[in-house]
């Protein structure tokens, strides 16, 4: 549902026509059944400062509005999806005839390590973490001090006509999951979240002291993601390590009008460089994502220690440089005709982001072929939102066919 307050009958007839022109290009205040993008439009775009540059004002709403919902699309993108050698890993041993267990570690988060499960053997995993968004671009988002549009007089501190808006966003995800190795070297898995997105926000006009709410907006859905299909072949197998290659193609089988995916297919062929020893282990990953408007590097890092063969303890970092979705940006520019009037404007930078994510936890072997995984992730930089601390939890079962 989205709706829109009235404003004060004190205001001018101006201000007033101002609302009604933008009203002509935004979502009616009572419509039915809307969408996260028509929320997200019906708050960012609804103005009602003077600032006599209408379709200035337009093209920085609009640029605002895909920049948010870009943004919060692409944090779907960093979701704890299992790798397809986590867990328990195996190889034949040609001694004795039977599979063998290839580590002692149950592998990293995020970060994919060059050992395959081994041929035969399949896992099935379930996991659910909750995203609550407090900040983009290092501005507060639910404290209602984000400025969307100011106007002020020369030799002002102060604007004398602001708009601000507040928005809580949180995205609520079970993340469905199974690999299977299908050779002794080469591993094929699949993975399909299972999304709620929520939005509610405001959007407030401070004018020469007094305070009205111009627009508020709410919304939520809730459906399938983007599906995640992933292959992995070991090139390169040592006692120690090894050398693999992979591929992650995602499908735009998520709502891009419901901020569920991201409407077109992207690929990610990447390298991985494992060392594994009897209690640490490293791994390295590092490729290219293609699909967006540019390509976008994305890499990895891992280090695990195994305190008992049942418990790896984890901790790791996941970067992606995005340069198709920008950053927010204030841009003033003078009034087209008060002289001694400047407007500032909220839009979008076109710059590219560095997203760098920190995860630590653990995975616990509960029960023969039964893990647990506990998780924390925490946003290192401050560019696009931010959510300050990130749970999670993941229960994996393997078996062999």
């Amino acid at each position: 549902m989205i709706r829109i307050s009235q404003p004060l009958l004190s205001r001018t007839a101006a201000r007033l026509a101002a609302v009604a022109l933008c009203a002509l290009f935004v979502p009616s205040g009572e419509a039915g059944a809307q969408s996260m993008q028509d929320a997200l439009s019906f708050l960012v775009t609804n103005r009602s400062v003077l600032t006599g540059d209408f379709v200035r004002d337009q093209q920085a709403a609009l640029a605002t509005r895909d920049t948010i919902a870009q943004l919060f699309v692409a944090e779907l993108g960093t979701l704890p999806t299992s790798p397809s050698a986590g867990g328990f890993s195996y190889r034949l041993n040609p001694s004795i005839g039977v599979p063998t267990r290839s580590s002692t570690s149950f592998g990293p988060f995020f970060s994919e390590r060059s050992l395959t499960a081994g041929a035969g053997t399949v896992s099935f995993s379930v996991s659910y973490q909750q995203a609550v968004f407090t900040r983009i671009d290092d501005r507060d988002l639910r404290n209602g001090t984000l400025v969307s549009t100011a106007s002020q007089l020369a030799g002002d501190a102060e604007p004398f006509d602001v708009e601000t808006m507040s928005l809580a966003l949180r995205t609520d995800t079970t993340l469905i999951s199974s690999n299977i190795g299908l050779t002794d070297r080469f591993d094929l898995a699949i993975a399909l979240p299972m999304i709620r997105v929520s939005l509610n926000g405001d959007r407030v006009d401070r004018y020469r002291g007094q305070t009205f709410t111009q627009a508020a907006a709410s919304a939520s859905s809730s459906g399938p993601g983007d599906v995640l299909v992933r292959g992995k072949y070991n090139l390169v197998r040592a006692d120690r390590g090894g050398l693999a290659a992979g591929v992650d193609v995602a499908l735009p089988t998520g709502d891009e009008q419901n901020l569920l995916g991201l409407g077109h297919a992207t690929v990610t062929p990447h390298g991985i460089l494992s060392f594994e020893g009897d209690r640490v282990g490293m791994h390295l990953n590092g490729g290219v994502l293609f699909g967006n408007d540019s390509p976008e590097l994305d890499y990895r890092g891992s280090a695990t220690f195994v305190p008992t063969p049942r418990l790896t303890l984890i901790g790791e970092i996941a970067g992606r440089r995005q340069t198709s979705v920008g950053q927010l940006a204030y841009v003033t520019t003078p009034h087209p005709i008060s002289l001694d009037v400047a407007t500032t404007r909220l839009t979008s930078s076109g710059e590219s982001t560095n997203r760098i994510v920190a995860i630590g936890g653990l995975k616990w072997n509960l029960y023969r072929s039964v893990l647990l995984n506990l998780e924390v992730l925490h946003p290192m930089s401050r560019s696009g939102l931010y959510a300050p601390l990130v749970p999670a939890i993941t229960v994996d079962y393997f078996f062999e066919r």
